[in-house]
């Protein structure tokens, strides 16, 4: 069952209150047609999560600086560079079902074709459901739960360039050699490869840089 808290990231993680916007108990209870207790608990867990914070103007979505997004990047390329690198391991064990497997290799397509159609919204969606995947496969929950808040706040602040039109052809080329390490059950080649198409990702963002 969908909470309120719920509902409310999702309008935030999915772009209906931008960056900087105030939010009232009162407008997303009428909203949500729910009462003010819920929201209220919404909104302090969602501050949490760092995906709002209270000031001056009340509770607002949070905008990220350049400095906090970049940290953002380097703690997902962390990240996801474990998560690849655990999900090869599970890989090479036998461990993943190939039914799994062949997911991953779904959700790249689904991404690829999204993106080359101009679909930024699908392609975001589908490009974090590889990603979020490959924690899947890796089989731990505590990074998965990790990953899903830095996910969350790097796409409050940078919606469309995760889809990255600029780089479709490099970001499709790069998930598919990831693919392809994790199916071989190469783990140092996996992290590795994680790990540098998310710094890629923040190299291409205006003003970003891996270093």
């Amino acid at each position: 069952m969908e909470t309120t808290y719920d509902r409310v990231r999702e309008l935030i993680v999915g772009g209906a209150f931008p960056p900087g916007q105030r939010l009232t108990e009162l407008d997303l209870s009428q909203r949500l047609d729910v009462s003010r207790t819920p929201v209220r608990e919404a909104l302090r867990r969602l501050e949490s999560d760092g995906l709002v914070e209270s000031g001056q103007r009340g509770v607002t979505v949070i905008r990220l600086s350049d400095a906090e997004l970049r940290e953002a990047y380097l703690v997902r390329a962390s990240l996801e560079a474990l998560t690849a690198e655990l999900a090869a391991q599970r890989q090479q064990a036998g461990e993943i079902a190939p039914a799994a497997l062949a997911r991953l290799t779904g959700h790249a397509d689904d991404a690829d074709r999204a993106t080359r159609a101009g679909d930024l919204i699908a392609g975001v969606r589908h490009n974090r459901e590889f990603h979020r995947h490959v924690a899947v496969l890796a089989g731990n929950s505590l990074a998965i739960g990790f990953l899903d808040r830095v996910w969350d706040r790097i796409l409050v602040s940078t919606r469309d360039s995760l889809a990255a039109p600029s780089r479709t052809g490099q970001v499709d080329d790069e998930h598919r050699r990831l693919v392809g390490a994790i199916t071989a059950g190469d783990g140092p080649t996996a992290a590795a490869l994680a790990r540098d198409h998310v710094l890629s990702t923040l190299s291409a963002l205006p003003g970003g840089t891996s270093r």
